[in-house]
């Protein structure tokens, strides 16, 4: 405030972005207003054609990005281990109007990024990575950041580490690196030039200065959400039918609680579990339901089934975490899912009780 300065790549701008690459250990950060346009002026950036291959077990952002840039989302099944997208599925979906595989880092659990490489590499294509969820997580002995031609993070406020809103593609390649700097400002390259066709992607300073802010306390938010997940996997222990889904990473930001929920050994669907805990004022989600390939603008496209996307989206959830969760708030959460399963015959008996708001 003191400065003036608002955006228009600013000093905090630029020292977010040193901030980020020295922290992911990557050559060229670049800020962007949100995540969402950041996949957009990358495939721009990369001068992407024709089709490119997505997972529809992600946010529906994913693909919306590739199809604002009049391309077309070919939708590709998941690993049912991990969840993300499946190299083997990925590659027989390649055709001559591939030009890109744009894989999610899902829940920051990274995709099997050698595979991937190998057959964008045997065929020639970009490889990308969406790591909205990753900031922070790891894969071998780098941070997720480094893989791919780029990655874009997702600094919305949801995120592990965030900026209130924002965005970041991060790359080893200068050239791309220096393309994205000219697209994000209408493409300037000095006053009154261009030199290729830019938009508004700016990040504007009073995002970076909470970034900043943020980047600072990473480390310890990191460890109040370890705990939490910790408390969670303690109190479903004895839970039947709910598990959170292990962080295996060597590094993790541990945000996320994911759950997946068994109806045979829990006795009740996941849809219908969701709406119980709302009424008891905890706030799951259903995550990622029903699958983007069943989303308007894509359901009517033609498109195979997609059967683990589709058994992972009807059985799993997002628990309330994250850094402000107490362990007296999880353990609220998990008596109160083993109260749900234990009655899960006679939930008409449940009634809406005083428990404070959880999400």
């Amino acid at each position: 405030m003191a400065s003036g300065w608002f955006t228009n790549d600013g000093p905090l701008v630029k020292e977010l972005e040193l901030g980020i690459a020295d922290y992911l250990r990557v050559r060229h950060c670049v800020l962007t207003a949100n995540g969402t346009v950041a996949l957009q002026i990358l495939s721009h950036a990369l001068e992407l054609t024709g089709e490119v291959i997505v997972p529809s077990f992600t946010f529906v952002a994913t693909p919306n990005a590739m199809k604002w840039q009049g391309l077309d989302p070919v939708f590709c099944d998941i690993d049912p281990r991990t969840l993300n997208i499946d190299p083997e599925s990925c590659e027989a979906l390649i055709t001559e109007r591939t030009s890109a595989i744009l894989g999610v880092h899902l829940w920051g659990r990274p995709c099997d990024i050698p595979r991937l490489r190998s057959v964008a590499d045997r065929h020639g294509i970009h490889l990308i990575f969406d790591a909205a969820h990753g900031f922070g997580c790891g894969h071998d002995n780098a941070l997720i950041g480094n893989f791919g031609d780029a990655e874009v993070f997702s600094l919305h406020a949801t995120k592990a580490f965030h900026c209130g809103e924002g965005g970041a593609i991060t790359t080893a390649d200068d050239g791309l690196a220096e393309r994205l700097r000219e697209i994000r400002n209408f493409g300037f390259v000095a006053t009154d030039t261009t030199t290729r066709l830019g938009i508004n992607a700016k990040m504007p300073e009073l995002s970076a200065a909470l970034g900043l802010a943020n980047l600072e306390a990473l480390a310890e938010s990191i460890s109040r959400s370890r705990r939490v997940i910790e408390c969670y996997q303690a109190g479903l222990r004895t839970v039947p039918g709910i598990e959170i889904r292990p962080c295996t990473a060597p590094r993790h930001n541990f945000h996320y609680a994911v759950a997946e929920l068994d109806q045979g050994s829990s006795g009740i669907s996941r849809d219908r579990l969701v709406e119980v805990l709302e009424s008891e004022n905890v706030l799951a989600r259903k995550y990622f339901f029903p699958g983007c390939h069943k989303l308007a603008p894509y359901h009517d496209e033609s498109c195979d089934s997609l059967p683990h996307t589709e058994f992972a989206a009807e059985r799993s959830l997002i628990l309330p975490a994250g850094p402000e969760m107490s362990p007296a708030l999880v353990d609220s959460v998990c008596e109160l899912l083993g109260d749900i399963v234990s009655n899960a015959e006679h939930l008409s008996l449940l009634s809406n009780s005083s428990r404070p708001r959880i999400a």
